[in-house]
């Protein structure tokens, strides 16, 4: 097993994150870790999605785990393994929210991911923060009377 984590505190409502974060169809739209993504259902468990990382592979994944504002989980087959994906938000007591990102990865090719994607995708995670507290900001300041 192979377990990549990052996290960071921004300024924004968890609500306005949950939002965004759920938005799967945006998710191109201001994250540029992304180049493309859909969802085909509702953000639920059992939902199947796909996304299109930039300078990656395409992949089909499934919502497993869903607790509205505070956490949702994915999973992604690999032959003989898995990705799987966890997001957790935290409202803090001065208008921030911790937001944890967690990859973790199994079976054979937890050494391609180790040596060729790892460190590139925990920088991905931080720049992904960092869009993630502009794109809430954006939203509230679009809906602000």
């Amino acid at each position: 097993m192979y377990e990549i984590s990052a996290a960071a505190e921004i300024d924004a409502d968890v609500d306005a994150v949950w939002a965004v974060v759920t938005d799967v169809a945006s998710w191109a739209a201001w994250d540029p870790h992304e180049e493309a993504a859909r969802l085909d259902g509702p953000f639920a468990p059992g939902t199947a999605g796909w996304s299109k990382p930039r300078g990656g592979p395409a992949t089909d994944w499934t919502i497993t785990q869903v607790v509205p504002r505070t956490y949702w989980r994915s999973e992604c087959g690999l032959p003989g393994g898995k990705i799987i994906g966890m997001n957790a938000f935290e409202p803090l007591a001065d208008g921030k929210v911790r937001c944890v990102k967690t990859v973790r990865v199994t079976g054979p090719l937890v050494p391609l991911f180790r040596f060729h994607f790892g460190r590139r995708m925990r920088a991905d995670m931080f720049t992904t923060f960092a869009a993630l507290e502009r794109e809430a900001a954006r939203r509230r300041t679009a809906v602000a009377p």
